[in-house]
């Protein structure tokens, strides 16, 4: 019901913006370091660092810098941090047996973060890409992306990241029934708190191009992913997988891209109400960052306000690149 309002002058909406304070006072949201899930991209060596070109400022880091990284997340207020392994492509196969190795990048670090600052959250990436040759989230056989049997070796994954110490597991394959195999496999081997954010609508998109030179699935990927990603013309199957996911034992779930899909956010915690997420994702972050590095654009004013945007449409918080940067500044 639309509130009558008094006729103008006795109601001047201008008041409550004439000031800092009182823009401040009535605030419909707020935007603060516990937002925030810090993605973290891993490679082998030592003190190792290696620029990705299509993410300025972004870098790969070996396990070691990757613990100094999770402990500056948790001095800024980050809640939790999110782990992408490249993978050495003499480990990807098309089994993709690397995916469940105890000792892979992904596993040894959550180990030595875990020993090093044991009250940051760390999530996990559910899917095959980054161990498979063809660069397909699943299996593949004669061109087909395999349903059933990818949901048995997302299950050994995310069994093996479980034993690993991960808090939180991200399936972000969109397999037919893998939460409900995950959540039965955790349950069963007594990993009854392991926490699932299902990446539950998530869209076949233009935008992931950078994230895929991250994890060098770029060069190996054979077709696209549009049999198994949705349709980003459609919004009502969105909520249909979301209440899929949550019937099968998620306890969080994700929409993924972000920024093009508010309205996806915003239907999914109006009709669901459960902790929601959003993932600003590779694509969305190069954007800001040419245009900011180009002078076109307020890099840091133009991220706080896309990134609040997420909290405006009902987002609980939001994976994105810029953590550490908007902490820094929301930190004062």
């Amino acid at each position: 019901m639309t509130p009558e309002f008094a006729p103008f002058p006795a109601t001047r909406l201008r008041r409550t913006r004439k000031s800092d304070a009182i823009r401040r006072l009535v605030a419909e949201n707020a935007l603060s370091p516990n937002d925030f899930i810090w993605p973290i991209f891993l490679c082998d060596g030592i003190a190792t660092v290696q620029d990705i070109p299509s993410m300025p400022g972004v870098q790969r880091l070996s396990v070691d810098l990757a613990v100094k990284a999770a402990k500056d997340a948790y001095e800024l207020g980050i809640p939790a941090i999110c782990l992408f392994p490249y993978t050495d492509r003499s480990k990807r196969s098309s089994d993709c047996a690397e995916a469940w190795n105890p000792d892979n990048l992904s596993n040894t670090a959550t180990r030595a973060i875990k020993d090093a600052v044991p009250d940051i959250l760390i999530m996990s990436d559910i899917a095959l890409d980054p161990y498979s040759d063809t660069g397909h989230d699943g299996l593949v056989e004669n061109g087909e992306i395999l349903n059933d049997e990818t949901v048995t070796a997302l299950v050994r994954q995310g069994l093996a990241q479980a034993e690993a110490g991960i808090d939180i597991i991200g399936p972000s394959d969109m397999m037919d029934g893998r939460i409900g195999a995950l959540r039965t496999a955790l349950e069963r081997d007594g990993h009854k708190n392991t926490l699932i954010l299902s990446y539950a609508a998530k869209y076949a998109s233009g935008f992931y191009g950078p994230f895929r030179d991250a994890v060098g699935a770029a060069n190996t990927l054979k077709g696209d992913k549009k049999t198994y990603q949705m349709n980003p013309a459609n919004s009502d199957e969105g909520l249909r997988l979301v209440a899929r996911d949550l019937r099968e034992g998620a306890d969080m779930v994700m929409v993924k891209p972000g920024m093009p899909y508010l309205d996806i956010c915003h239907r999914v915690k109006d009709a669901f109400g459960v902790p929601t997420y959003a993932y600003q994702v590779s694509g969305e972050y190069a954007m800001q960052m040419a245009a900011a590095q180009n002078g076109w654009l307020d890099g840091d004013k133009v991220m706080l306000e896309s990134l609040l945007c997420f909290k405006r449409a009902g987002c609980d918080g939001i994976l994105t690149y810029f953590a550490p940067r908007a902490a820094q500044l929301l930190n004062g």
